[in-house]
Formats: structure tokens, sequence, C-alpha cells
């Protein structure tokens, strides 16, 4: 950005003294001094012509023309302004067009972000969906495995209390095993076959 500024100034500083050597060869090369002369002259008519009707002055039938030195002046002031006019526009086209290409460069690479980033944001929405449907099952999962092993410690308790783990005639009894903790017994509802009831 700064070599871009300090070529604009250099290139500036340049047309200057072109533009003055305009205006010398102007008065000293012959074909070069008549372009400056037809020039103002013509500049010289167009201004008459637009004082006229612009300003309303009143209309000439003939324009008197401007004498040679004045109009080699004239002529070669105006070219000289042109080129250094011209240059300077040329510098202003290519710094818009350059700030151009930047800007669309830019937007380009946000573009591809951007898209870079939906992207990535639709995978992890479909990852999070599908973590959230594997937690779903497993909580299923998990309770029914808490029924089926509260079904099986139920099974198993009234099964005990039952007399389903002692044998018929004889003297060896099998211990009973207390697998439902304390807790649960006491919330458990008595059954009429069980012992002592």
């Amino acid at each position: 950005m700064a070599t871009v500024k300090l070529a604009t100034l250099v290139i500036r500083t340049v047309a200057k003294p072109i533009s003055a050597q305009l205006k010398n060869q102007a008065t000293q090369h012959p074909t070069f001094r008549n372009l400056c002369v037809s020039l103002a002259q013509k500049m010289h008519t167009a201004e008459i012509s637009l004082r006229t009707n612009i300003l309303g002055e009143p209309a000439r039938s003939h324009v008197r023309p401007l004498s040679e030195t004045r109009a080699i002046e004239n002529g070669a002031n105006a070219l000289a302004e042109g080129f250094l006019f011209a240059v300077a526009a040329a510098l202003i086209l290519g710094e818009a067009y350059r700030t151009s290409r930047a800007q669309s460069k830019r937007r380009d690479t946000v573009d591809d972000r951007l898209d870079e980033l939906a992207s990535s944001v639709s995978s992890l929405r479909t990852a999070v969906e599908r973590l959230e449907r594997a937690h779903e099952e497993l909580d299923g999962q998990r309770e029914r495995n808490d029924e089926l092993a509260r079904i099986v410690a139920r099974v198993v308790e009234i099964g005990l209390r039952g007399g389903w783990a002692e044998f018929e005639d004889t003297p060896l009894r099998v211990p009973r095993v207390d697998l439902v903790p304390a807790s649960m017994r006491a919330n458990s509802v008595k059954t009429p076959d069980e012992p002592g009831s």
C-alpha cells in the first residue's frame, strides 16, 4: 500500500517536468507549434460561442483570432495541463482498480471461509443429532435393564421366600441368600405364601 502511494507521488513529480518540456517544445518545434496554435484558436472560438450562448452577450459574426504568441502560450498551457490531468486521472483509475480487486479478493476469501464454516456447522449439527439419538437409545436400554434387574430380583426373592431353594425330604437345608437389600424388602409387599404369615 505504501509503495503504491510512493509510486503515485513519483509519477506526479515526474509529470511536472514533462509538462514543462511540452511547453518548451511548443515554441521550438514547428509542427508542435502549429498544433498548439490550432488548439488555442479552437478553444478561443468555443469560449466566445459559450459566452454568447450562456451569458447572453451580443452575438459576434466574426471571432477575432488570437495572436500567434498568445495562441502558442495558451495551446502549450492547455497541452501541459491536459497531460497533468491525464496522468492524475490514470493514477486515480489505477488506484480504484487496485482497490476494487483487493476488495474482490477479500470478499471471495470471506465467502470461501463462510462456506467452510457453514459446512462445518452442518456436519457438527449432524454429529450432535446422532449423539442425541444414541443417548436416547442408551437411556432406553438403561431403563429396560433396570426394570429387568428389578424383575429378576423380585422373582429370586419370591422364589427364595416360597421355599424353592429348599429340598424336600432331606435333612439338609440350603441357606437362604438375601439378594434384595433391606430397604427394598421394606417396600416389597408380603405375598400370602410367605413362610410365617
